[in-house]
């Protein structure tokens, strides 16, 4: 998903029964894993997508805007879902966040990451 200047996610039009889950993948920049996984799903009919970072220096830094958005969170390590509870404590508690346990040692793209995030999102997608 794109976001302008201010990292707003688009609002969700669509009618109900035709509504896509909206996911929010972090990583600690935002830069490799996160990004990746944003591009790899956004071409599934069932959701909408974006990708974010923890860290302070992230170019798209998670917000509580995103969080609000977001029906489910991916993280890559533990790591990034305790720091969501301790910057966002409220919001971050009342959503449900999956660790896909992927550590920072892959390059965007990276078709073993591309991989991972599949076999691991798909699971946690589709029960």
């Amino acid at each position: 998903m794109n976001f302008d200047a201010h990292h707003q996610p688009e609002p969700n039009l669509a009618p109900p029964s035709a509504r896509r889950t909206n996911a929010l993948f972090v990583c600690s920049l935002g830069r490799m894993r996160s990004l990746t996984a944003e591009h790899v799903f956004a071409t599934r009919d069932d959701l909408r997508v974006a990708a974010a970072g923890v860290n302070a220096t992230a170019e798209h830094p998670v917000t509580s805007n995103l969080l609000q958005w977001a029906d489910i969170v991916f993280v890559m390590e533990d790591v990034h879902r305790n720091r969501l509870l301790e910057k966002f404590p409220d919001l971050a508690s009342n959503r449900r966040i999956v660790s896909l346990g992927i550590p920072d040692r892959y390059e965007y793209m990276d078709p073993q990451l591309v991989r991972l995030l599949r076999t691991r999102v798909a699971k946690a997608l589709d029960g």
